[in-house]
């Protein structure tokens, strides 16, 4: 088996049903899985998503008996799965044509990749933010997510989860997901991981994913409270007094330019 696609679902059938469907009608020329994990979602995503097994070939839905969260879900996925490459694609997403091949060739020829992430475009066909660079003291002014200037691939510090290739390498010397996170970080702290075992974190325009921000988490907080759920996280990637050492300089900074704008 070349590639295990895993997918966590909680609340978002409708979605996690048209990423399904966007996998097996932009099929990569190799054998793969696709395997759903739905983390216990109280509105019966699970049992539907369950009927899709006899419409899609190689296809497995896992259900939780409680709810566990988005990391712990994605291990599940992984812990079943047989692929010799893992990708992670979130519920909210689509693949475009070719999008899952070129990932997998491109870190077939790439003996130094980690992880690699699509593209990822917004619902009008704009290119989305997708890359980070580690965050540190002094980037943390101006600190946000950018797109490469670039249509090649190319080694950046940090992918977003959203469509997030890893290696057969990097899962030897890494593994799953870290369970000090619930949700957000995540792939932060793997990107972090794989870079302390001598491998690289790459961004490839070749492979284009249609991404609907925010919709597969938006079950778990509204989008004004989401902030306070990524303080755990936070604090679990930096450290207690390297997360409040960089939210006092942003705090700080922020209202230096409301007194000065």
């Amino acid at each position: 088996m070349k590639l295990s696609i895993i997918i966590s679902n909680y609340n978002t059938y409708k979605l996690t049903a048209d990423c399904i469907d966007s996998i097996y009608k932009h099929k990569p020329n190799f054998k793969f899985e696709v395997i759903v994990v739905d983390d216990a979602s109280p509105d019966g995503s699970g049992n539907k998503l369950k009927e899709l097994e006899k419409k899609y070939t190689r296809l497995f839905v896992l259900q939780n008996l409680k709810n566990v969260g988005y990391v712990r879900s994605n291990n599940r996925g992984l812990l079943k799965s047989k692929g010799e490459y893992k990708l992670l694609l979130n519920s909210d997403t689509k693949v475009k044509e070719d999008a899952i091949k070129n990932l997998v060739e491109f870190a077939d020829k790439t003996p130094d990749a980690g992880v690699v992430g699509s593209r990822l475009l917004n619902i009008d066909g704009s290119i989305q933010e997708s890359c980070f660079d580690f965050p540190t003291v002094w980037n943390v002014i101006n600190y946000k997510k950018f797109v490469p200037n670039t249509n090649g691939p190319v080694v950046v510090d940090i992918v977003v989860g959203a469509s997030f290739l890893i290696t057969p390498l990097s899962y030897k010397l890494v593994g799953r997901l870290s369970e000090k996170y619930i949700s957000y970080f995540e792939d932060f702290d793997y990107c972090r991981s794989v870079k302390k075992v001598g491998l690289k974190t790459y961004h490839l325009p070749t492979s284009e994913v249609l991404h609907l921000h925010g919709e597969s988490f938006k079950q778990l907080s509204d989008k004004s409270n989401r902030w306070k759920k990524m303080i755990p996280s936070s604090i679990a990637y930096h450290g207690f007094f390297k997360h409040y050492l960089l939210f006092t300089i942003s705090w700080l900074w922020q209202k230096i330019n409301k007194v000065f704008t």
